[in-house]
């Protein structure tokens, strides 16, 4: 299977679990082990935007296990992941995202393996500070707790909408 027909079948069973949630784009990758049989485990780089807060991308890094499970998507990632998030123009701040309180609103999800894991970001502001925190994290907890990491992005210039 090439690499992009993989890349398909990944987009269309995301499309189909999740419906709504935002896809990736994929930056690029390193290999981090060989695999005699099957694709080598990797980090990926992938990128979104913000879908409800035009003016900020976000990158995602995370590991991507390969071989024979992997090829077939079948495989189970590790719940590492880091996040970058930036401005990238103008923001406009709704009087939803404004109001949200401290549950936040997930942004992203992809799945990390066949079932149940999922790296998800999700979005909160501190109107104190009048910054955007991005939380990314795995959803299935083994030993404790997740790993996670934050990115933030203070905003320099923004519109606040009614």
């Amino acid at each position: 299977m090439s690499d992009n027909t993989k890349k398909m079948v990944r987009l269309a069973m995301a499309f189909i679990c999740f419906g709504s949630s935002v896809l990736a784009e994929e930056i690029g990758s390193v290999n981090t082990a060989f695999v005699l049989l099957g694709a080598n485990h990797k980090i990926v780089i992938e990128a979104f935007d913000d879908p409800k807060i035009p003016g900020v991308s976000c990158h995602l890094s995370r590991a991507k296990t390969g071989g024979i499970k992997g090829s077939f998507g079948i495989a189970e990632d590790t719940a590492d992941a880091s996040i970058a998030c930036r401005q990238t123009g103008v923001i406009a701040l709704s009087a939803e995202i404004q109001s949200k309180k401290s549950d936040g609103e997930r942004v992203f999800k992809e799945s990390t393996s066949l079932l149940f894991k999922h790296v998800q970001v999700v979005r909160f502001y501190d109107a104190k500070r009048n910054t955007l925190i991005y939380l990314t994290y795995s959803d299935k907890l083994i030993d404790g707790s997740p790993k996670n990491a934050i990115s933030t992005v203070q905003i320099t210039n923004s519109i606040f909408e009614k």
